[in-house]
C-alpha cells in the first residue's frame, strides 16, 4: 500500500519536474524545428499584457538576420533602398501580430506542411480585445525555409479585412512603383 508520504513527494517530483523543465521548452533555440521557432515567437509577443507584438523580428538588421531567410533579408533592403527618404516602408504594421496596436492574449501554431527544405506554420491568435471582423485575420502563415542549415522565415502571409496579403509580395510590389 502507498503511504500518503509516498504519493506526496512522487507528486511534488512530477510538479517540480515540470517546473524545471518548462522554462527550457520556452526558449528560442530551436534552430531545426519550424514550429518550435514560430511558437517561441509567439510566446515572446504574447508575454505580459500581449501588447509588445512581433516587431523585434524586423526591427533592425540583425534581427531581420536572425529571422528571415538571406533571400528575404535582400527583398527588404531592396525595398527600403527604393522608399523615398522620411516615408515609411512598404511593411507599415506588425506583421505577427498582423495589426496596427498588437493585442495577444492568445495562440495556436500548428505545422501544416514539412519537406527537407521548406515548412509552413500556421498560427491563429486570439486578442484579448473585441474579435476581428474577419476570422480569417486571425490566421498568420509563414513559410519557413533552410538557409544555411537553419529554419528561417522567407514568407509571412495573412489577411486584413478579408483581403490577403504577403510580406514577400508587399516587398516585391514596392520596387514596382
Amino acid at each position: 500500500m502507498i503511504s500518503r508520504r509516498t504519493l506526496f513527494f512522487a507528486g511534488a517530483t512530477t510538479v517540480l519536474g515540470v517546473a524545471l523543465t518548462r522554462p527550457a521548452l520556452a526558449a528560442p533555440q530551436a534552430d531545426n524545428d519550424p514550429l518550435a521557432i514560430v511558437n517561441a515567437i509567439y510566446a515572446r509577443a504574447a508575454r505580459g499584457k500581449g501588447d509588445t507584438g512581433g516587431g523585434f523580428v524586423i526591427e533592425n538588421k540583425a534581427a531581420k538576420a536572425k529571422y528571415l531567410s538571406k533571400a528575404l533579408v535582400a527583398l527588404w533592403a531592396k525595398a527600403d533602398a527604393h522608399t523615398p527618404k522620411g516615408d515609411i516602408g512598404s511593411v507599415d504594421f506588425d506583421p505577427v501580430t498582423n495589426s496596427q496596436e498588437p493585442d495577444v492574449k492568445s495562440f495556436t501554431a500548428t505545422l501544416e506542411k514539412q519537406e527537407a527544405d521548406k515548412a509552413v506554420v500556421a498560427v491563429t491568435i486570439a486578442s484579448q480585445g473585441a474579435p476581428r471582423t474577419k476570422a480569417i485575420d486571425n490566421t498568420i502563415r509563414y513559410t519557413l525555409i533552410r538557409d544555411d542549415g537553419q529554419w528561417k522565415i522567407d514568407d509571412i502571409a495573412g489577411a486584413s479585412d478579408g483581403e490577403p496579403w504577403s510580406i514577400r509580395g508587399m516587398l516585391t510590389d514596392s520596387l514596382k512603383n
